[in-house]
């Protein structure tokens, strides 16, 4: 699957899961749906993936997720 294609899933899952919850849950909510929907076209899903911040050459393990 190319680039696009993988884009238009990821969007197409996105506008139903805001269809069906609606505005005003958690963001966590969100996630864990998004993550649902993306699982059932295929689509490799992973949460929540740490992020290490670069800084002077030294790795800084902050806590930012992806």
């Amino acid at each position: 699957m190319d680039d696009e294609a993988i884009g238009t899933q990821v969007v197409d899952c996105a506008v139903k899961v805001h269809t069906t919850l609606g505005a005003g849950l958690l963001e966590s909510a969100y996630e864990s749906c998004l993550a649902h929907e993306l699982a059932k076209h295929g689509l490799e899903v992973k949460k929540q993936v740490p992020m290490p911040v670069l800084y002077d050459n030294t790795q800084m393990d902050v806590g930012f997720v992806v």
